[in-house]
Formats: structure tokens, C-alpha cells, sequence
């Protein structure tokens, strides 16, 4: 679980930080054309940016281990990775190799000191950009689990009343937004159950009668990792 979400936050923070990186520079470089600016922040990222965006990504969760004692590196809640991104100075660090990438290529004469100084004086839009997205996107996540999580409970409720066509179209809607998520531990667990209960009903002719013990096995087993 740890491996897994390290994997979608270097995935999700990556490509929120790198679409912020566009939308930056052409508010900070209105006067370049299209290809300039591709140039320029293909340029930033060969010259640091690109591993120093992976190393901040990176430190977030040993960061987190330090500081509130989540011992097992993983994350519980988006509160949680919105704390590591805060105190773990995600910000702080891009800015710092920022300013090392746009040194970079400014010696290398990829841009010229008027280019240079522009991007160096609008840093902190391209910064303030950058965090605003990954605050949406956590946002987003916030409430695809709020979705899930009612979704869990409609389809318990269903379960209960052994309402067949209730659950298949509640277990439809979980599976659509499963794979988007943050893997938080305790959703992943209640959702793999559904899952291992919804296949053994499907596969004894979508009979919901199911014992205690049934369904303690089927729940045990589905969540061996």
C-alpha cells in the first residue's frame, strides 16, 4: 500500500505540477510563441527541474514519518498529504531548483538575461499556479473518496436487504472511480471486500445468501497482500 501510493502521488503531483509549469510560463512569457516556451520548459526540466520535482515528490512521505507519527509511511486521509505537502516545503524545494534550472540554461545560452530576469520575477506566479492546481486536484480526490465512501454504505444497505439490482449498479458506480483514487488503506480494504463478495454472488448464481462465516473467509482472502 505504501509502494502504491507513492506511485499515484508521484503520478498525480507530477503531472499537476508539470501542467501548472505550462500554464506559468505562457502568463509570465505572453510574448513568446508556442514552440519558445515548449523549448524553454524542455530546457528547465533537462537541467534539474525534472529531478527536482521527483526528489521533493519523494521526501514528502519520510518527511511525514518524522513529524506526525505515521510510522508506517502510509497516508490515512487527504488531510493528512496536505499536511506533508505544506510542511514538507514541496513549494520551497521547486522554487530552489527553479531558480538553479533557470541559471542552468541561462549560462548554457538557451535564454538570453531579459528572458532570464522575466522568468526569474514571475517565479512566483508559476509557484502560486503550481499550488493552486495541486490543491484542486486534492480537492478532487477529497470528494471522489467522500463519493466512494457513500457508495460503500449504499451498497452494505443493499447487501443487507438483498436488493440484487441496487448492488450491481452501486458496485458499477465504485469500480468506474476506484482506479482514480488515492489508495487510502481503510477505502481499499472496504472496496477489495465488495469486490470478493460481488464476484462469489456472481459466480453461485447471484445468490446473496451468504453465511457469516462465508463471507468472513471471502473477505479474509481478499485482503491478502
Amino acid at each position: 500500500m505504501e509502494n502504491n501510493q507513492s506511485k499515484f502521488l508521484d503520478s498525480l503531483l507530477g503531472k499537476t505540477i508539470n501542467g501548472a509549469i505550462d500554464i506559468g510560463l505562457r502568463a509570465i512569457l505572453p510574448d513568446l510563441i508556442e514552440n519558445q516556451i515548449i523549448e524553454i520548459k524542455n530546457s528547465l526540466f533537462e537541467n534539474g527541474l525534472n529531478g527536482g520535482i521527483k526528489q521533493a515528490i519523494n521526501t514528502i512521505v519520510d518527511f511525514t514519518k518524522s513529524t506526525t507519527g505515521i510510522v508506517t509511511g502510509r497516508f490515512d486521509n487527504i488531510e493528512q498529504i496536505n499536511f506533508a505537502i505544506g510542511k514538507g516545503g514541496l513549494i520551497d524545494t521547486i522554487s530552489n531548483i527553479f531558480d538553479f534550472a533557470t541559471n542552468k540554461i541561462y549560462e548554457k545560452g538557451y535564454i538570453n538575461s531579459t528572458i532570464k530576469h522575466i522568468i526569474k520575477n514571475g517565479k512566483n506566479t508559476i509557484l502560486n499556479t503550481i499550488s493552486n492546481n495541486i490543491k484542486k486536484e486534492l480537492d478532487n480526490q477529497n470528494d471522489l473518496l467522500g463519493g466512494l465512501e457513500k457508495n460503500i454504505k449504499k451498497w452494505k444497505d443493499a447487501y443487507n436487504i438483498k436488493d440484487l439490482n441496487s448492488m450491481n449498479k452501486i458496485y458499477n458506480a465504485i469500480e468506474k472511480k476506484f482506479d482514480k483514487i488515492i489508495p487510502i488503506e481503510n477505502i481499499c480494504k472496504e472496496i477489495r471486500n465488495i469486490e470478493a463478495i460481488h464476484e462469489f454472488i456472481k459466480n453461485n448464481g447471484n445468490s446473496i445468501s451468504i453465511s457469516d462465516i462465508e463471507r468472513e473467509v471471502i473477505e479474509k482472502f481478499a485482503n491478502i497482500t
